[in-house]
């Protein structure tokens, strides 16, 4: 990853694999997990995450389409760290 993470962006970091991966809440990223969770359930979802849904959230955060949650369910990814950057994304978000 080049360059510091931007909270002013919306930017956070997660470490995958002990490199640094940018987060970031951008409309697209929206857009992704609404398709992949559903328009309506999407904040239902957001409340009780399962390790599935974390991987969802990861990847369309990511920005990255080689990043899916395929891909990353083989990475060494803290389940607490990566509940803590994609809650740290969303609060960018919307601050």
């Amino acid at each position: 990853m080049s360059g510091a993470v931007n909270p002013e962006r919306g930017e956070t970091v997660l470490l995958v694999d002990g490199a640094p991966l940018r987060l970031c809440l951008t409309l697209g990223a929206l857009a992704t997990l609404e398709a992949a969770f559903g328009a309506d359930a999407l904040e239902e979802r957001l409340r009780k995450v399962s390790a599935e849904d974390l991987l969802v959230l990861v990847s369309a955060l990511s920005g990255d389409p080689a990043l899916t949650p395929q891909a990353l369910a083989g990475r060494a990814i803290h389940p607490a760290e990566a509940a803590r950057a994609v809650a740290e994304a969303f609060r960018l978000a919307f601050a």
